[in-house]
């Protein structure tokens, strides 16, 4: 890995020349040597050992960087369902970026290579994203803006890329009052890779987010997903996660409430067989007085398959007034399977009101047999229990279009 790294610069980043740019990530290269890959000595990677999956499944890692090269964007099936704007990545290069629904003077884009380092600065992952990544977009949301169609960023790989790692990072400004929905849709034809994907959503005043993350395609990836969400008051995220495509994949969300009355929803399914194993991770940090955050987290596991939940919730002394509420539940369809819930909370306030809970078990059978004696057989009742089950995550969506685009996509009515 670290002889795999230390390569010549200037031939490896020969799309950033200048000595600012090679200089920027040689730092953060080096801050990710020092590190590595997570591994279950470090708490928070404890369930799903990164630099473990990465030896086992993929063994030596190349970084991908032939960012020249033409791709084909007829390939790419893009949803007609409803119409959308667009940010295309294929083996991440990025290849388009298409407002064309929206007014120009009110969503700005522009390249920025030290945006980053304002994330988090001690992350090894985000340290190997800085060192590795092709650009650095800040997308800017304009004051009193609602974006009239929703945006989706289609990442997609093919089968070129092999035992590589890709890095993509986006960084979002919402301005005061504005509104952003994005879908993140993921589509691999490749396999053995690792992919490394962070956002960033700074939130303005009374701006509004809506979050969605599609992992719905079966592949035998590895990916990584990190989002920090930094809100002013009176704003509101949304973030859902449809969780059963790649091979591995862990989610994080973390969300800081930094200004009254802001709120947090993070609502996910995971929807798993075979042997994947899959992991979303959120911290909810109540900043201020009169905050608010609910997660809902559900799994249905079968095979061998297995999820973790790792939620928490951080009040600070001077977030009184918050109100937190985090659930996770797993159905485990076979014997096999394994769930594993983390709920947390750290409260350094007393005028606040935060519960946890997680609760695993089987598909009812008494609920199966009476399904039965009204005409369904026992592959119709249990898809029915099923369906019910997803469906109270589902319904959290406050977006009707998109809704309805995620349930066909599961299949649920």
């Amino acid at each position: 890995m670290e002889k795999k790294a230390k390569i010549d610069f200037d031939k490896t980043f020969k799309n950033y020349s200048s000595k600012e740019g090679i200089s920027f990530r040689e730092e953060y290269l080096n801050k990710f040597l020092e590190k590595g890959f997570p591994n279950r000595q470090m708490e928070n990677w404890k369930f799903l050992d990164l630099q473990q999956i990465i030896n086992n499944n993929i063994g030596e890692l190349n970084f991908y960087n032939d960012f020249n090269k033409e791709n084909d964007l007829k390939k790419i099936e893009f949803i007609k369902e409803f119409e959308h704007n667009k940010i295309i990545f294929i083996n991440g290069k990025l290849e388009e970026i298409d407002f064309k629904f929206e007014e120009k003077d009110k969503v700005q884009i522009a390249r920025d290579l030290k945006k980053s380092k304002n994330i988090i600065d001690n992350e090894a992952l985000l340290s190997l994203n800085n060192a590795f990544n092709n650009i650095f977009y800040n997308i800017t949301i304009k004051s009193n803006y609602e974006l009239k169609k929703p945006l989706i960023v289609y990442h997609n790989t093919n089968d070129e890329l092999k035992y590589s790692n890709i890095n993509l990072q986006l960084n979002f400004l919402l301005e005061k009052n504005s509104s952003l929905k994005i879908i993140d849709l993921f589509n691999d034809t490749s396999e053995k890779n690792f992919v490394n994907i962070f956002y960033n959503f700074d939130l303005k005043q009374d701006a509004i987010l809506k979050n969605f993350k599609l992992d719905n395609s079966s592949n035998k990836n590895i990916k990584y997903s990190f989002n920090n969400i930094d809100q002013e008051s009176n704003s509101i995220s949304e973030t859902f996660i449809l969780s059963c495509g790649s091979e591995f994949i862990k989610n994080e969300i973390n969300c800081n409430l930094n200004g009254n009355f802001s709120s947090a929803f993070v609502n996910g399914i995971f929807y798993l067989k075979k042997q994947k194993q899959h992991e979303i991770r959120t911290k909810i940090n109540h900043m201020t007085e009169n905050t608010k955050s609910y997660q809902l987290i559900k799994s249905v596991l079968d095979d061998e398959s297995k999820s973790v939940y790792q939620g928490k919730i951080y009040v600070d002394s001077s977030a009184q007034k918050t109100d937190g509420y985090q659930l996770s539940k797993a159905i485990l369809l076979n014997e096999n399977t394994e769930f594993n819930a983390k709920p947390e909370l750290e409260i350094y306030a007393d005028d606040v009101k935060c519960s946890h809970g997680s609760a695993s078990g089987n598909l009812d059978e008494n609920s199966i047999f009476y399904l039965r004696s009204r005409g369904l057989n026992y592959k119709e009742a249990r898809s029915l229990l099923i369906s019910g089950f997803l469906l109270e995550v589902i319904e959290k969506i406050t977006d009707v279009q998109i809704k309805n685009f995620i349930k066909n996509i599961l299949g649920l009515k």
